[in-house]
């Protein structure tokens, strides 16, 4: 048929044109579009009036056509050829003159002598584009070979070398917006207050019932005074929130639960609590703390 090719266009632009909106919803403000059902009906309703639209040009040509006598319809038949015909017409022409071969007609003036089994051989010339391609190679071998041979510019250790140090360079700028990649090494004391307010958020969900709100311990220790049961400091506060505390008794792991930009939030809010006055303190536990860090 021979609106085919129409069909596949419209097709093919609505769905292009489907994802570019999608992608727009989701980097924006708008609603995504992928969760409205809405769109596909829309873009399916298009594509549809769009093929109705073809199939009824179509048919009225053809209507057309069998009123037309049968000189007009040689003519008619003979302008859509020589259409087709010169449709794309200069990418034709240089595919062909790519291949470097004679036409038919020509090729009794390069034929050669063997004959096998009454199979001749041509002898064509090297397509133009193999040839370009060999003479840049040729020349991209001669700069290569002074640049690097005769000036003595960078060696594949340097090249690596560098190409190291500007990887490492794009990781830590990517660490440094990528939370949840921070773990018991790397944790520091946040103290921005949207991650406070997010740890005290945590903290209230899951630590509350063993804490208390005000930090001054029930089920589990007391936070606002000196001593740790397994050491203070923001590392330790945070191994002990993923791994949980002593076998047997204590806290829960909450690696399982929370992420670790999570569990850096709550335990930057767990300090917090240091030096407040719960309304019933929970005896102190542990032993107190001293940053050896600070100390030396």
């Amino acid at each position: 048929m021979k609106t085919t090719g129409s069909y596949l266009r419209v097709f093919i632009f609505s769905i292009v044109g489907y994802f570019l909106l999608d992608n727009l919803g989701s980097s924006g403000d708008v609603s995504v579009f992928s969760e409205k059902p809405l769109m596909w009906v829309v873009l399916a309703v298009i594509i549809l009036f769009y093929i109705a639209c073809e199939a009824c040009v179509e048919a009225i040509k053809n209507i057309l056509y069998a009123t037309l006598s049968d000189e007009a319809k040689a003519r008619y038949d003979e302008k859509q050829a020589l259409k087709e015909a010169n449709q794309f017409k200069w990418i034709k022409e240089k595919y062909k003159q790519s291949l470097g071969t004679k036409p038919i007609e020509e090729e009794h003036e390069i034929i050669l002598d063997h004959n096998y089994d009454g199979i001749k051989e041509l002898d064509n010339k090297l397509p133009p584009w193999w040839v370009y391609g060999f003479y840049i190679t040729i020349i991209f071998a001669v700069v290569y070979l002074v640049r690097f041979e005769v000036y003595k510019d960078y060696n594949q250790d340097e090249e690596y070398e560098v190409a190291v140090a500007e990887a490492n360079l794009a990781i830590e700028e990517w660490k440094k917006t990528a939370k949840d990649l921070v773990d018991v090494n790397t944790v520091e004391l946040l103290t921005e207050a949207s991650d406070l307010s997010a740890g005290k958020k945590i903290f209230e969900v899951n630590c509350v019932a063993c804490h208390k709100s005000d930090g001054g311990g029930g089920i589990g220790p007391n936070l606002t005074d000196e001593h740790w049961i397994l050491g203070g400091g923001i590392k330790n506060v945070f191994r002990t929130i993923s791994e949980g505390g002593r076998a047997g008794k204590g806290m829960i792991p909450w690696k399982t639960t929370l992420k670790p930009a999570e569990m850096a939030q709550v335990a930057s809010y767990i300090f917090e609590f240091q030096g407040t006055t719960p309304a019933e303190p929970k005896a102190a536990e542990g032993e107190i703390w001293v940053d050896p860090d600070v100390s030396n």
